[in-house]
């Protein structure tokens, strides 16, 4: 059976891409799911518009986040954490922790988006990279600092 690909399928094809395959995959699956429609003239109309629609809202969003990626590039956040008098800490900063710390600053970044190359667990400044999508990315430092607050 042939149908007309609405959105990218993997293993299968790319918007816009009239595919064959099975009966009861295109019937139970494909369809259902919105996924394929039929072939004909006017869906092919159709899907060619949606896929320019979702062309420029892509580039719309790389542009976004290339300007959050600069505003990003060289900021500062400040982390505390409790540490022994050695600057050792009890725990470790991660990605989420930067992730939040960057949201307090009103960027929304995702902990997946931080690339730390291991947990941090020492006191001290280091250089984390963000990146936003691929090819689109900012480094940002993060200060480590005591936490001082009196115990209760």
């Amino acid at each position: 059976m042939k149908v007309l690909l609405r959105q990218d399928v993997p293993a299968l094809g790319v918007i816009g891409d009239v595919v064959e395959v099975k009966v009861g995959y295109a019937r139970n699956y494909l369809l259902p799911q919105g996924l394929a429609i039929e072939p004909n003239p006017a869906n092919l109309k159709r899907v060619e518009q949606e896929k320019l629609d979702l062309t420029k809202a892509a580039q719309a969003r790389l542009q976004t986040l290339k300007g959050i990626a600069s505003r990003l590039n060289g900021m500062s956040v400040t982390i505390k954490s409790k540490a022994n008098e050695l600057g050792h800490l009890f725990g470790s900063v991660t990605e989420t922790h930067i992730a939040e710390a960057l949201a307090a600053e009103g960027f929304k970044v995702e902990p997946t988006q931080v690339a730390l190359a291991a947990p941090i667990r020492t006191l001290d400044k280091f250089r984390v990279p963000i990146r936003l999508a691929e090819g689109i990315a900012a480094e940002i430092d993060v200060w480590v600092v005591p936490d001082k607050t009196p115990e209760a």
